[in-house]
């Protein structure tokens, strides 16, 4: 791997930071207005100079999908981050004999029952417990594309760990009424907004103290497999 310029850290840090704090990489235009580009071109060229050095790899037309590589990005860097983002050729492709974990994938949620029901469970997982800013107890197979631009899409295997309380700016799994949902969460008193990442989907509120609202968990990796 190529030598990094200053600039080219100062962004790498950048990004490795947005992920450790809010679970996803930043936008083009939140990395410009950070380090005072004039425009978020500035940022892309910035970011085409570390895919070269194969630090990072671009997910074309999607606003977050700037992945960190596993081994030559972050942990060369020494920042043993994960992105939620990052891709996968093979579900087991990093094996390291010592951290597995054994997750069991969740496709469609039945109406009303546990979402770890065992009539759920599509199959089991091995992956490598390092793939993950935090310790995820469950695969959920994702549906639809309301967090495209977060770098979530159709069939992406997100990483979940079970939690009832959550951050502001976090990705949440919640349950509304008898559907499960995927999305930013943001909360102010009683009300909570479910933001989608994708401007053709609408922002869910609910009101805490009369909708039928339950936090799942939260977003802790991505798993992408390629046919």
């Amino acid at each position: 791997m190529l030598k990094l310029t200053a600039r080219q850290e100062q962004i790498l840090n950048l990004i490795q930071d947005a992920i450790e704090n809010t679970g996803f990489p930043p936008t083009r235009a939140e990395i410009a207005k950070e380090l005072g580009f004039r425009s978020a071109n500035a940022a892309e060229e910035h970011l085409q100079a570390l895919a070269r050095k194969g630090v990072i790899e671009i997910a074309p037309g999607i606003s977050r999908g700037i992945r960190l590589r596993p081994q030559e990005g972050a942990q060369k860097w020494g920042k043993e981050r994960n992105n939620l983002t990052q891709t996968m050729p093979s579900i087991d492709v990093y094996h390291h004999a010592a951290m597995q974990l054994n997750l069991p994938l969740i496709g469609r949620v039945a109406a009303g029952s546990p979402i770890l029901a065992q009539e759920h469970i599509e199959t089991t997982y091995q992956v490598d417990v390092g793939l993950f800013s935090e310790k995820p107890d469950y695969l959920l197979k994702v549906r639809g594309l309301s967090m495209k631009d977060a770098g979530i899409l159709e069939g992406d295997l997100l990483a979940v760990k079970k939690a009832s309380n959550a951050k502001n700016g976090q990705i949440v799994i919640a349950r509304l009424g008898d559907e499960v949902t995927v999305k930013r969460y943001q909360r102010s008193g009683a009300i909570i907004e479910l933001l989608p990442e994708n401007p053709d989907f609408k922002t869910i509120r609910v009101d805490v103290e009369r909708d039928d609202f339950f936090l799942e968990g939260l977003a802790v990796g991505l798993l992408r497999t390629w046919s």
